[in-house]
């Protein structure tokens, strides 16, 4: 679950080739559309969503979670059901509720560790980079609104990701699904079903506060 939380922090992917060439070019549309949505974020002074994220996993029962993120700057937070993660830019805190314990570490060794965390603003800039092969392959209307759907092949052939499809509501230039599509067949779904911009977030609301825990086990690993 922890890899699960990386992989979906607020819509994160890392997903791998899927039969692509040297040669082939992301679809400049695609490119386009992405653009036109990382500059309408930008404006923004902070971003939230609500979400529902499911997973699949061959030869086992589907798992359905609510959840929550946040963030600002290089603040951030996701909330899950099971676990959440928090993040003051500096110190990360990834809180396992079951067993009422935390984890602190510095951010730069927890993506040394565990591959790169992508935040929310990540997300929309992932197109800049060169591991990810990209296409707009549908545009259709879903429950009334018109959509557009983008789907990441990236260049890494050992990825256990097959691809990763964005579905992104038109007018409103904003996400509203994430689907992983793993090797071994699991499927990973994030819905958003609410956005928020500019919400009044606090510097508090980034830092996990132990003391509103009692007996929480904490394991510090930051290195000084």
């Amino acid at each position: 679950m922890k890899n699960i939380i990386v992989l979906f922090l607020a819509l994160c992917i890392s997903v791998a080739c899927f039969g692509q060439t040297a040669k082939e070019v992301s679809d400049p549309e695609a490119k386009a559309i992405l653009e036109k949505m990382r500059i309408k974020h930008e404006t923004y002074k902070s971003v939230g969503a609500d979400f529902t994220l499911t997973i699949e996993i061959p030869e086992e029962e589907k798992e359905v979670q609510k959840g929550s993120i946040s963030q600002v700057g290089e603040k951030y937070r996701l909330d899950l059901e099971h676990q959440a993660i928090y993040s003051d830019g500096t110190s990360l805190w990834l809180f396992m509720k079951n067993s009422n314990e935390v984890q602190i570490n510095n951010v730069d060794e927890f993506e040394e560790e565990d591959g790169e965390l992508l935040s929310p603003q990540d997300l929309l800039r992932i197109y800049e980079k060169e591991d990810f092969i990209y296409h707009l392959i549908n545009e259709d209307i879903e429950n009334g609104r018109a959509i557009q759907q983008i789907e990441f092949k990236p260049t890494d052939r050992d990825s256990e990701y097959s691809k990763m499809r964005v579905t992104i509501d038109r007018k409103k230039t904003e996400i509203v699904r994430i689907k992983a599509f793993s090797k071994d067949g699991s499927r990973y779904t994030m819905e958003v079903n609410k956005f928020m911009s500019n919400q009044p977030y606090t510097a508090a609301d980034f830092v996990f506060d132990p003391s509103q825990y009692p007996d929480i086990f904490v394991e510090d690993l930051r290195i000084e």
